[in-house]
């Protein structure tokens, strides 16, 4: 009795412990109340408690640090882009801010020789930012670039535009037929413009990075994305043996981001995940398929209901087809796995939307997504709600396409579109990502997007279409607790609570009231993830 009694008293009088304790700070906590603290505790890359100094003291910490009054928010979660792609499009030519096909044209010649598998590879130009609109051919590309081939992609990924040397290595020619693209002919001859699917005839002919040129690719872009605050990203298309190359790097931990991984929609893709099941650590998980029901608008890709107010008898391009697309649904909600779709136009929302309430009546907790929802007819907002659907949405979107939008819509649809707020109050959840490469790999550009609907010159004055922006409050919830909802991991991140990962981010200016014009000028002063700094501003 004696013996046990002196146990007992030792457990009463032993104090609790912790790693670090983060004090002198505003915290937002993003629960359920979305609270706020001014000190945190962190033990073995998790939070702790969250509270008043006072009351943490009674904890026996190993470091104390005076935040000095910043500001603190759990790490961003960027809930569609394409990180790996983004990675190796480091090494390609920039054409991102061109002003005419001709800077494009100055570009290539200045970085000719900086070529990707003996390629002229650039990314980036759109049509949409010059003064003369039309898309360009390939006649000055053939002129300069006789002898190397050359691909550039447009800002979308949905276009490309080739010289004669890759279309002959491609083996294309004014016969060439492609299902859910276009091959672009005038006067009976090809242009070079490949649209959707008939960028792949081209696109895979040029030899992928070698395993060496991958690994530098994450790791660069992993470190771009801690500088500016995110800890966590969806990536939106990877076949399986990228995702098993990821795996591997974080176990190795040379790759620290945590990946929310969108499978690739195809026959081998399905084989692996279908036979092995989702793959799930605490820095991976592969848990959902990605796949395309249309193009882009700013390409006239996406797929409408009614024509194209500037192409009449035009509707936009069918990616996959409808039986397939359907028979999708119906493999995913089989295999218990989630589905992400590509849908920009109403159309393609409309029959996705259908699909996804159709496949997911035995599913409780299914928690698919559209991913852009773009242009969404008023009609099948219904759906969100009914059928637990997430739109998957991307601010900056807003923001870039503003300027013409309404000349490719209408004076009516254009009402439709862009409208996250209409969206939150049908889905009663909206998940916010920027697309990247296609926008910035910023997430406070998004959150400027979403919440102030002006571009970085202040423009328009009166804000496009400020109805449908978010609060703050909401907008951030859309970059951290529920983006990770979206990605069945709110119970581990997203938040700061007790329990999750130690996954946040320091600012010396408070996102729900710095004057709005400040938004996207706010700079990251540190990145968390598991508890580590992985970032610092100097």
């Amino acid at each position: 009795l004696l013996f046990l009694s002196s146990v007992l008293l030792l457990f009463s009088c032993a104090k609790k412990t912790a790693d670090v304790l983060y004090y002198n700070a505003k915290i937002y906590t993003l629960d359920s109340s979305f609270s706020t603290a001014d000190a945190m505790l962190i033990k073995d890359g998790k939070v702790l408690a969250v509270g008043a100094m006072q009351d943490l003291n009674e904890y026996e910490v190993k470091e104390k640090i005076d935040l000095q009054g910043k500001f603190v928010y759990p790490g961003f979660i960027d809930a569609h882009c394409h990180f790996y792609g983004y990675g190796v499009d480091l090494k390609k030519i920039n054409l991102t801010g061109t002003k005419s096909w001709n800077a494009v044209i100055d570009t290539l010649l200045k970085y000719k020789n900086q070529k990707f598998n003996n390629w002229i590879f650039g990314r980036g130009w759109d049509q949409n930012d010059w003064e003369n609109k039309s898309f360009p051919d390939k006649t000055l590309l053939d002129s300069l670039f006789p002898d190397v081939p050359v691909f550039l992609f447009r800002i979308d990924g949905h276009v490309a535009l080739v010289n004669q040397k890759a279309i002959d290595l491609a083996g294309l020619t004014v016969k060439t037929e492609v299902a859910g693209g276009k091959i672009e002919l005038k006067n009976g001859k090809l242009t070079g413009l490949l649209f959707d699917n008939a960028v792949d005839l081209v696109k895979l002919k040029i030899p992928n990075p070698n395993r060496e040129a991958e690994v530098e690719a994450l790791l660069q872009a992993q470190k771009n994305c801690f500088e500016v605050g995110l800890t966590t990203i969806d990536d939106a298309g990877l076949d399986y043996e990228t995702i098993l190359l990821i795996d591997s790097l974080q176990k190795a931990n040379s790759l620290k981001m945590r990946y929310y991984a969108m499978i690739t929609y195809s026959e081998k893709n399905k084989k692996y995940f279908f036979e092995k099941g989702k793959l799930k650590t605490d820095r991976l998980n592969a848990c959902s398929f990605k796949i395309y029901a249309d193009g882009a608008l700013g390409s006239r890709g996406a797929l409408l209901l009614q024509p194209y107010a500037d192409q009449a008898n035009h509707y936009g391009i069918l990616l996959t087809p409808l039986k397939e697309m359907e028979a999708a649904a119906k493999e995913m909600a089989e295999h218990h796995f989630q589905l992400c779709t590509h849908c920009i136009g109403d159309s393609a929302n409309r029959f996705m939307l259908q699909q996804y309430a159709s496949a997911t009546k035995a599913i409780p907790d299914a928690r698919w997504r559209i991913e852009h929802a773009q242009v969404v007819n008023p009609n099948d907002l219904h759906f969100f709600k009914e059928a637990h659907i997430i739109p998957s949405v991307q601010p900056t979107h807003a923001t870039s396409d503003m300027y013409w939008a309404k000349e490719r819509i209408g004076e009516e649809r254009i009402k439709d579109a862009y409208a996250y707020n209409t969206l939150l109050q049908s889905a009663g959840i909206v998940a916010n990502g920027s697309d990247f490469p296609v926008e910035d790999i910023n997430p406070l550009y998004g959150y400027y997007a979403a919440t102030v609907r002006k571009d970085k010159a202040n423009f328009p004055p009166e804000a496009f279409q400020k109805d449908n922006a978010l609060s703050r409050s909401n907008a951030l919830k859309a970059m951290t607790i529920w983006a990770a909802y979206a990605n069945f991991e709110e119970k581990e991140k997203g938040s700061l609570e007790a329990g999750k990962f130690a996954d946040f981010v320091l600012l010396n200016e408070d996102l729900l009231t710095a004057p709005d014009e400040q938004l996207w000028k706010i700079k990251v002063q540190a990145t968390y993830l598991n508890g580590e700094k992985v970032f610092e501003r100097k």
